[in-house]
């Protein structure tokens, strides 16, 4: 399981204040791609794309939080209910599921969260739900 912390920026590389801040023009459309963004802050694509998943700044109203997972489901009867009573029992609340249809028998869900009042991490979650022997695959797309 990933170990999370929140540490003082003057500790880190300061790539990785610049990896945010490429990601940030990038979302609000001040640039068009990455290669422009990695061109305004100085680092190199390679840089971008290592840490972009990896670095993120807190939200200043820790209140109010979200993460995204996705998971590959056989397609089983109860799977997708099994997973949502492991979510529900974790104090964590859906707020969006989108299911593609089974495939060779295997489903991609994506489900984001509401983790806000969240019983224990949120790798405690991921860890709960891989141990379905139903669930294959289950990742942290975003976390905020």
């Amino acid at each position: 399981m990933e170990k999370y912390y929140i540490v003082d920026s003057s500790i880190l590389p300061e790539s990785f204040d610049r990896v945010i801040k490429a990601r940030n023009l990038l979302e609000t459309k001040k640039v068009h791609n990455v290669s422009e963004a990695v061109k305004e802050v100085g680092i190199s694509r390679g840089t971008y794309y290592k840490y972009k998943d990896l670095v993120f700044l807190p939200d200043e109203d820790m209140s109010d939080r979200k993460a995204v997972i996705s998971m590959m489901l056989h397609h089983q009867q109860g799977t997708l209910s099994k997973v949502l009573v492991d979510i529900s029992e974790s104090n964590a609340s859906i707020l969006t599921i989108n299911q593609n249809i089974p495939i060779h028998n295997i489903a991609t869900v994506v489900i984001s969260l509401d983790i806000s009042h969240l019983n224990g991490t949120i790798d405690d979650l991921l860890g709960r739900l891989k141990l379905s022997d139903s669930v294959n695959n289950v990742n942290l797309i975003s976390i905020e």
